[in-house]
């Protein structure tokens, strides 16, 4: 009995020859290193927001402590958004020049050193100083991040993961707004800022261990095996394409404009209930953070819905971008103008949720009106537009009419930026078709 009996692991050796066990093991840490990539880079996203948005939690604070007004403190907002937007595409460049790893390692290292500097500035021009190394620490994270996760991912799961990482956005400004609130209520708003940049430290002592330029090519060059022969081609247009497609245009225009509101609501929610539903600031930023929440949230939703509407209409996007900023409009349009309250509540939510429900449609027509070779380029430009126009824009302008108007008054006036964004969308659906001829022609002018 004990000479015919064998043992798992002699059974698995018995069949097994030790090459086809290495290649099993080998196949099983491919299988998961790509989401560890995902989760490790996402986090790091996470943290980019939290270290960028925990300054809304903190406004009263600041505007008690160093007297400040409100355009001031937009300005500490907005002056990260303006660095993303201006850095965004040559350090992006850069990064996939020098390496895209190490490029991460260092804005992430560079925001999380600047968010610490905010935790000890001593008055408004240091933090100022501070904040703008945070937005030159994150300027080109979004663009080199979501490049390192799709290199290691087949296309099939590309646009779930681009929006996936698109909305992650929000939810770090969610656990940013509600933890930097709580944090400045019970110790001090110095350790918000202290608290998010060892958060930062610590994802990038981990990304570094775990993520090498090295393991990304050996799964970079799989994914090019896997789909060499469904493009077939290394044809290249050149980079002027990017802005000689009127409808293309009117896409950046139409995803930048409509990210004002949104930033909007981002950057004044907390104060906006500090101040009018008399709520101290903790519990204001928690309440916030709800809405910040619908803003992520109703990305990814309004993404959903408009690849089913535009399942056999391509052009079925420009209409529901337009349908959600109406409906944003509307809501928001109302509700800023009703008595606190229950029906304010409710009609705010719904203007939250389809606040930014624009980004994914936004992306998506840039992306169908562009040549692959210069695609990310377009992406790029199109996060440059939602930060000038949108996140960069947004907060500092109401900021400045809050000074002269109120801030209630100032947000009254916010959902009219929808208006232009809808006419650039409605231009945008009405060259749609040339658009595609034109990106014909270039790719056939390209190949000749």
């Amino acid at each position: 009995m004990g000479l015919t009996s064998t043992t798992p692991e002699l059974e698995i050796a018995a069949t097994d020859p030790p090459s086809s066990v290495t290649a099993t093991a080998r196949r099983s840490r491919r299988s998961y290193y790509p989401w560890l990539v995902f989760a490790l880079t996402f986090a790091l996203l996470l943290s980019d927001y939290m270290s960028r948005q925990v300054l809304s939690a903190v406004f009263p604070f600041l505007k008690t402590d160093w007297d400040l007004s409100d355009s001031q403190l937009a300005s500490l907002t907005s002056i990260v958004a303006l660095m993303v937007g201006l850095l965004t595409l040559p350090l992006s460049l850069l990064a996939d020049r020098w390496g895209r790893v190490k490029s991460l390692v260092l804005m992430a290292t560079l925001w999380s050193i600047a968010t610490l500097l905010c935790a000890v500035a001593s008055n408004y021009e240091q933090m100022l100083a501070a904040r703008f190394l945070v937005g030159v620490g994150e300027a080109a994270y979004g663009s080199v991040g979501i490049a390192v996760v799709l290199g290691v991912f087949a296309p099939r799961v590309h646009s779930t993961l681009s929006g996936a990482f698109m909305a992650g956005g929000s939810f770090g400004s969610v656990v940013g707004v509600s933890l930097g609130g709580v944090i400045a209520v019970h110790l001090s708003w110095r350790w918000s800022f202290a608290a998010m940049a060892v958060l930062g430290l610590l994802l990038v002592a981990l990304f570094r261990a775990l993520v090498t330029e090295r393991r990304l090519a050996e799964h970079a060059a799989d994914q090019n095996v896997a789909t060499v022969g469904t493009t077939g081609t290394t044809i290249r247009v050149p980079v002027s394409s990017l802005f000689t497609n009127s409808a293309v245009w009117c896409a950046y225009l139409g995803g930048g404009l409509q990210m004002f509101t949104a930033a909007v609501l981002l950057a004044w929610t907390p104060s906006f209930f500090n101040r009018y539903y008399g709520m101290a600031p903790d519990k204001a930023g928690a309440i916030a953070s709800v809405f910040v929440l619908l803003i992520g949230t109703g990305m990814i939703v309004c993404g959903i819905i408009t690849d089913r509407v535009s399942r056999t209409n391509p052009a079925m996007k420009w209409s529901s971008a337009v349908a959600f900023c109406l409906i944003s409009f509307l809501a928001l349009g109302v509700g800023l103008r009703l008595d606190t309250g229950a029906p304010q509540l409710v009609l705010l939510g719904i203007g939250a949720f389809f606040a930014a429900g624009s980004s994914g449609p936004s992306a998506a027509m840039v992306a169908s009106l562009t040549h692959p070779s210069v695609r990310s380029s377009a992406l790029g430009t199109l996060t440059v537009a939602n930060n000038v126009l949108g996140l960069a824009l947004g907060p500092f302008v109401i900021g400045i009419l809050a000074d002269r108007l109120g801030l209630l008054e100032a947000l009254q006036l916010s959902p009219l930026v929808y208006v232009l964004a809808i006419v650039a969308l409605v231009a945008g659906k009405r060259l749609y078709p040339a658009g595609l001829q034109k990106l014909a022609a270039q790719s056939a002018a390209a190949a000749a």
